[in-house]
């Protein structure tokens, strides 16, 4: 569950602007688990330097015995192109960390991990996706009016996500009513299959204003409070 909602947004990048989104993690009773933020900023590299954006992901959430701590951190082109992936997870007693570096021009993403796992170059395409980059890749594709393709994105491995409109619902969040569009999400990757719906607000940014996650418990969700 967690890993859908770490991977489960006419803008450019600089649209978004300096963006901080905050969720509440909830299970199906609408329980709250815990909390989670979702952020964008511009990242200067320097005088005349192409301009870039840096997206980051955090959670906290835990049940009785188990606790969940996330930190994902994106840095990429202004037109969503990864250039640098972290991820540190935090589940339980396990602890993992890793980075990936993209390298459009041999078109190979590098992906060195801290727990010995070494060092593994995988194919990409000159315009790859993290799971971070791609959600951000996506709401400006939906702000434009297009849907894209099924397409391969990085989250540590390779994973092939598509997404398709699955209708439109109305939400609330605090004490306002926010349109949205529904997506159909799919991921898969080499050992596993998830499915799951996003939420984006009919607004000029595209919100993500929630995830759910079917599962056999029930449908838990991550949602905007603000």
């Amino acid at each position: 569950m967690i890993r859908a909602l770490a991977m489960s947004l006419a803008v450019g990048a600089a649209g978004f602007g300096e963006e901080t989104l905050r969720y509440s993690i909830n299970w199906p009773s609408g329980l709250s688990l815990g909390e989670a933020t979702l952020e964008s900023r511009a990242v200067s590299s320097g005088k005349d330097a192409p301009s870039r954006r840096e997206f980051r992901f955090t959670l906290d959430a835990s049940v009785p015995g188990f606790a969940v701590a996330d930190r994902l951190r994106s840095l990429a082109t202004d037109r969503f192109c990864s250039i640098e992936f972290e991820k540190k997870l935090k589940h339980g007693s396990r602890v993992s960390a890793e980075k990936t570096t993209f390298d459009p021009e041999a078109r190979l993403a590098t992906r060195v991990t801290n727990d010995g796992g070494g060092k593994t170059e995988i194919p990409v395409a000159a315009c790859a996706n993290d799971a971070l980059s791609y959600l951000y890749f996506l709401r400006d594709e939906l702000a434009q009016g297009r849907l894209p393709a099924t397409r391969t994105i990085l989250f540590g491995a390779p994973y092939e996500i598509g997404v398709q409109l699955a209708g439109q619902e109305t939400l609330l969040v605090g004490d306002q009513r926010v349109p949205t569009d529904r997506l159909q999400a799919r991921l898969k990757g080499p050992a596993s299959e998830t499915k799951f719906e996003l939420f984006f607000a009919r607004d000029e940014t595209r919100r993500l204003v929630r995830v759910r996650v079917p599962l056999p418990l029930g449908s838990f969700s991550m949602d905007l409070v603000d």
